[in-house]
């Protein structure tokens, strides 16, 4: 059974810092695309930061410079280090895994909040 779940959201202010964390389980980690989305209200989930091949990291330009996207892959975790928040961040950040080999084969975490306000 294939698990994504996220940590490390909350209520943060303007200017502060948050560090993410996804502990992945039930797939062979190196086998897949990992990266970060967020959903805030009424808007449609969009790409945050994602992984892609050679090492390198694709990322919104509303976040490029603040945010960084790193993965541990002998521990199975992907992490997004955001500094310099702002209240535009706040939303539902989802983490992602997306097979290599298959790319029908998606799966999501449930999710964590992230609220930057004063």
């Amino acid at each position: 059974q294939v698990q994504l779940v996220e940590s490390g959201g909350g209520l943060v202010q303007p200017g502060g810092s948050l560090r993410l964390s996804c502990a992945a389980s039930g797939i062979v980690f190196s086998l897949y695309r990992m990266g970060w989305y967020r959903q805030a209200p009424g808007k449609q989930r969009e790409l945050v930061a994602e992984l892609i091949s050679g090492g390198f990291a694709n990322y919104a330009d509303s976040v490029k410079g603040r945010f960084t996207i790193s993965r541990d892959t002998a521990k199975g975790t992907l992490d997004l280090q955001m500094n310099s928040l702002k209240p535009e961040d706040t939303a539902v950040y989802y983490c992602n895994a997306v097979a290599t080999y298959r790319t029908d084969l998606s799966y999501w975490g449930q999710g964590t909040q992230v609220t930057v306000s004063s």
